[in-house]
């Protein structure tokens, strides 16, 4: 069912494409849509773009894995929109330009702009592509039974037609219902979620059974456990990180690995949820390839803990799923991970269950350090700043300015988009706090937890969410790779390499910068498997506000501006941000060597790229305003 419904969609946005493809005549028409967007069309389509893989998989997964921690990046995206809305949005209509290249350099005439400016969309745009790519892939492995890069590439070959047709114009419409669908079914998983309400039964969701807890007096290895059922020790081993110890036991000629927990005098035996990575290069979950059977499973549940006593409460109001999630009463089984390596060379991830407090759960701490380390506290800090200021300087959200007739239509339509993208983030919170409390969560992929959750309420739903999962990734790789073969065929080519072309010539460019961008995304979605997606989105953002962001700003309102300060300035924050990134823990981690080695001790670039970008602007603003008066360069102001 799910398959059906995400076909018939794909048929109707191509067909949609097609038609609108045999409208759109001039440059202005593909990458703008002619600025005759509807600004109510134009605020759910900024609500659809912008509501990517990160927003819906990534976040959603968050708050089910880290509580209150994941709700942060909603807010960060959100007051991202007010900077969007009162600073930048009429100013950047009033330029009247239809890509970010045009409208920075409108009174300078720099080939320095045009050249920065279109390698900052490209390497943003990319940035931002990759997340949603990695969640195409994580959407169809258990829905398709297809392999993580057959999602990819799927995908990337319907976006690719969908842009290559007619560009922003059916842009616009798929965003715009994509948009209008993931808000409505999210209230309507929202509602199912309190009207189920809590309840302590193992089996959730009547999905599968709940996981066996095995007592055991000792453990040790090479022993044979007859209280497991012949269960063998093959080995044993402790992981510092997680602050556990873990026992290889087979049985059947099956392994499994198990948590080793010792309270009280007694040894538990724990079965884990393990990803191993083989030295040949598959992936094996629980000891099989990833399929639907161990994807799709049931590995987490609540406890409502009154004393010593568990007791079931049922439907509640939204209100009152707060309040009780936040009681310190409320048992929580979180899932954390551990990495080892086995006696074979392979490297393995190790899930176990964690008994958290509610009351710890809903207030920050389980992933940022409020109370961590002064690098803790500044990457935090670093983070929220990218967010709040990144939204405003994304290429792909700049460019949907110009597709409304005028300044009013701009402000009219970041409104809508505020409200709409506000209003989602409040179900996401309750989309992920009902997968932690339904016992659905594949703690493998945490981008799986809103889809997970859907299916606990039957395959129609599931289907439904699945089919609006992959049209949210449609949506936002389809902005995406306009503004990106924007920046290749108008920015690049045409302004800054002044190659003559008329419309439909730059129509075509565009069409074959389309290919080969989303070719690339296809190829970085494969490598960055597995990686939550929210946390790619947020470096993209990083990159963004430091690159993009002080050009914006300064030259709407700072009469000093001069052309080089904005290449400059530019060009220093794509340089510092990923410099921070590539050097931070968090790539090491990716690059497989120890984090704690990494030269940089944050993972967010935002409080050193971000300030460093605006006094380079400043600073070289002021040494060469003299020498831009003497070449007759106007100045900038918002008038």
């Amino acid at each position: 069912m799910a398959i059906a419904i995400f076909l018939g969609f794909v048929l109707f946005v191509l067909g949609l494409s097609f038609y609108l493809g045999n409208k759109t005549r001039t440059s202005s028409g593909y990458y703008a849509a002619g600025g005759q967007i509807h600004w109510g069309v134009n605020g759910i389509a900024f609500a659809g773009d912008y509501l990517s893989a990160a927003s819906f998989l990534g976040i959603c997964g968050l708050i089910a894995t880290v509580g209150y921690d994941g709700f942060l990046y909603s807010i960060g995206y959100l007051a991202g929109w007010i900077v969007a809305l009162f600073v930048v949005a009429e100013p950047m209509k009033r330029l009247g330009k239809y890509t970010f290249t045009d409208a920075l350099d409108a009174k300078y005439d720099s080939r320095g702009i045009k050249l920065a400016a279109a390698i900052s969309t490209l390497i943003v745009s990319v940035f931002y592509l990759i997340p949603q790519m990695v969640g195409a892939g994580v959407l169809v492995q258990p829905l398709m039974g297809l392999a993580h890069h057959w999602g990819v590439l799927m995908v990337g070959a319907i976006v690719i037609t969908i842009v290559a047709t007619a560009g922003m114009a059916s842009t616009t419409y798929v965003q715009f219902i994509k948009g209008a669908l993931l808000i409505v079914f999210s209230t309507v998983l929202v509602i199912a979620v309190c009207n189920r309400g809590f309840s302590t039964r193992p089996d959730q969701g009547g999905k599968v059974p709940f996981y066996e807890y095995q007592s055991l007096s000792a453990v040790k290895a090479g022993d044979t456990l007859s209280v497991t059922g012949g269960w063998q020790v093959l080995e044993t081993q402790e992981v510092k990180a997680a602050q556990a110890s873990f026992a290889r036991l087979s049985k059947d000629k099956k392994e499994f690995w198990w948590l080793i927990d010792e309270e009280g005098g007694a040894v538990t035996l724990r079965e884990t949820q393990t990803a191993v990575e083989t030295r040949d290069g598959r992936q094996l979950i629980n000891g099989a390839p990833a399929s639907e059977q161990n994807q799709l499973r049931q590995v987490s549940n609540l406890q409502l803990v009154r004393g010593a006593k568990e007791a079931p409460v049922g439907r509640v109001s939204p209100v009152g799923l707060l309040s009780t999630m936040a009681d310190k009463e409320t048992k929580v089984r979180r899932w954390k991970d551990g990495k080892l390596t086995d006696k074979d060379g392979n490297k393995v991830t190790i899930y176990f269950p964690v008994v958290t407090p509610g009351n710890t759960l809903m207030r920050p701490g389980l992933k940022f350090k409020v109370q961590g380390s002064p690098v803790q506290k500044l990457d935090f800090v670093s983070l929220m700043l990218a967010l709040f200021l990144g939204t405003a300087a994304l290429p792909h959200i700049l460019i949907r300015y110009y597709t409304v007739p005028n300044p009013a239509a701009a402000r009219k339509s970041t409104i809508v988009a505020v409200a709409a993208i506000g209003f989602f983030y409040i179900l996401s919170l309750f989309m992920g706090l009902g997968a932690m409390m339904n016992g659905v969560l594949n703690p493998a992929d945490s981008n799986m937890a809103a889809p997970l959750l859907a299916r606990s309420f039957g395959n129609t739903l599931f289907a439904i969410i699945s089919a609006i999962a992959f049209a949210t990734v449609l949506g936002t790789v389809s902005g995406l790779i306009v503004a990106a073969s924007g920046a290749v065929a108008h920015d690049f080519c045409d302004r800054f390499m002044n190659v003559r072309m008329s419309d439909r010539q730059k129509i075509r460019a565009g069409k074959i910068s389309a290919f080969v961008i989303g070719a690339l995304a296809i190829v970085l979605g494969i490598i960055f498997k597995g990686v939550n997606v929210t946390f790619l989105v947020g470096l993209a953002f990083a990159v963004a506000a430091a690159a993009n962001l002080p050009a914006i700003v300064m030259m709407l309102f700072w009469k000093g501006t001069t052309a080089k300060g904005i290449t400059a300035s530019i060009g220093t924050g794509i340089v510092s941000s990923l410099a921070l990134i590539c050097f931070s823990p968090s790539l090491y981690k990716l690059y497989g060597l120890d984090p704690t080695t990494a030269p940089i001790p944050f993972s967010n670039p935002g409080i050193i790229a971000i300030p460093l970008s605006f006094l380079t602007l400043v600073v070289v603003s002021l040494l060469t305003k003299r020498s831009a008066k003497a070449a007759g360069e106007p100045e900038a102001s918002t008038t």
